[in-house]
């Protein structure tokens, strides 16, 4: 693209730090733009000569004094464009990672005419040059914030394109139904009929199929995107802080036969089969507040914020008690929800004990014992799929609300194209819905997506990427 039909921003040369911020082995001063070699070239000097993404090694010079002495060591690698990461002439200079040396790299680089680059705008800039969609520049943001190995997994699959691969053929069978009723009106005045109504819902039924099962793809990708709260709650001395404690696989919770030893929430995050998983040790439920001191009460008020809050919640009771009426209460408001029942202390209980004479509830329920771990891979297994509602991870998933309401977008503009060929609506407003479910699609990937969105996604990056 000629630098007249670039954004008026990648006009400029944009330098930033790209690591992160403190001390380490090695730090990255990265520079994109038509001046980033100009630039470069004055902030070090080369042991040789350039080569595209081959690193050269240089010195990093102080021009504050006469001498221009060096500082640094530093390796220059230079990308030509198009073959880079912005799709221009981009220099990334790695010292080593001092803040002194990387914030002087860069103020001289602002005193030669850069700019400082804004939260994104490399990836930004990626993204207007084609080198990559929105779905992948999004993608980048994910990696980088990944807290579990199956969320780098998704993110470096959608960096891939998994997701776009997905979409391009239903918008490819998308436009094939639009050309053809495109097609159809114009040779409406020699009363050919290009597209019968039996022709025009069958290639309906292949675009809404493959979209339909990939909104379906938006509870588990939101799940390893996000992740979600687990609060723990039952009466006191049932073994919540226990079975916390073996979740997390470390004494993090305080365990003690003392009744309301628990007084306030515990958090820990955790990983669960690739699903980040904050887990919520709450203080114990009682019917008798009046037994309580004003710590407990508050604890117990804090117990159940967190109870109305967690998106997933455990019931733990003790098995060798059975449940009372606090614990009746608590399943009966859980109608609905997602939720788990845990009869923990199981080991506990006589060698003439059934599961049967226990359960009495339509929640999921698991027999476990925090002392000897059994039933903990059960309980685990139950988390998982009261999370995931049983669906398996796959490739090219939905994971944000925005990927989300634009194919929901799509697949309602399709709904309002099939209830248009019912009622035999002209095939000039039939186009209508069609053309809006396609713009939905584009928007996904960022054909059409507004500069407000675009500022929206970006503005979340990290500076220097």
């Amino acid at each position: 693209m000629p630098e007249s039909e670039l954004p008026i921003a990648a006009s400029e040369t944009i330098v930033a730090i790209s690591t992160p911020p403190g001390r380490g082995g090695i730090g990255i001063v990265r520079l994109s733009g038509p001046r980033a070699t100009e630039i470069a070239v004055e902030l070090v000097r080369l042991r040789g000569t350039l080569q595209h993404a081959t690193a050269c090694l240089a010195d990093v010079l102080d021009a504050e004094t006469e001498m221009s002495a060096v500082i640094d060591q530093a390796l220059v690698t230079w990308f030509q464009p198009p073959r880079s990461y912005t799709g221009e002439e981009l220099v990334e200079i790695a010292a080593h990672g001092s803040p002194v040396v990387l914030n002087h790299l860069v103020r001289r680089a602002l005193a030669l005419g850069a700019q400082l680059a804004a939260p994104g705008e490399f990836t930004q800039r990626a993204f207007l040059a084609g080198r990559i969609d929105l779905t992948q520049a999004e993608a980048v943001r994910d990696l980088i914030e990944a807290q579990t190995l199956a969320q780098a997994r998704l993110a470096a699959s959608q960096m891939g394109g998994a997701l776009s691969r997905r979409v391009q053929p239903v918008k490819h069978s998308l436009l094939e139904l639009i050309a053809l009723l495109e097609a159809g009106i114009d040779f409406a005045e020699d009363d050919l009929e290009v597209a019968s109504t039996d022709e025009i819902l069958r290639r309906l039924a292949t675009v809404e199929e493959p979209l339909t099962a990939l909104a379906a793809t938006f509870q588990h990708g939101r799940l390893l995107h996000d992740g979600l709260s687990l609060a723990i709650v039952g009466r006191p001395n049932a073994g919540k802080s226990s079975l916390f404690n073996a979740l997390v696989e470390r004494d993090r919770a305080i365990v003690t036969p003392i009744p309301g030893t628990t007084r306030d929430l515990v958090t820990e995050r955790i990983a669960l089969g690739g699903i980040p998983l904050e887990l919520v040790d709450t203080a114990g439920l009682r019917d008798a507040v009046a037994e309580v001191d004003e710590v407990e009460r508050l604890g117990m008020a804090r117990s159940r914020t967190a109870l109305a809050e967690a998106a997933l919640v455990l019931v733990v009771v003790d098995a060798t008690l059975g449940l009372g009426e606090e614990d009746h209460r608590l399943l009966a408001a859980l109608e609905g929800r997602a939720a788990i029942l845990a009869w923990n202390k199981s080991d506990l209980l006589p060698a003439s004990f059934t599961q049967g004479t226990v359960i009495a509830t339509s929640i999921p329920t698991v027999f476990t014992s925090a002392m000897t771990g059994d039933g903990l891979s059960e309980l685990r297994a139950a988390i998982l799929r009261q999370a995931t509602g049983g669906a398996a991870a796959e490739s090219g998933m939905l994971t944000t609300l925005r990927h989300q309401q634009t194919v929901l977008t799509a697949l309602d503009a399709l709904t309002d194209a099939r209830a248009a060929v019912a009622d035999s609506t002209p095939h000039e407003m039939l186009l209508l819905d069609l053309y809006r479910a396609l713009w939905a699609l584009d928007a996904l990937t960022g054909q059409t997506t507004t500069d407000d969105v675009l500022q929206l996604i970006f503005s979340t990056f990290c500076i220097g990427k």
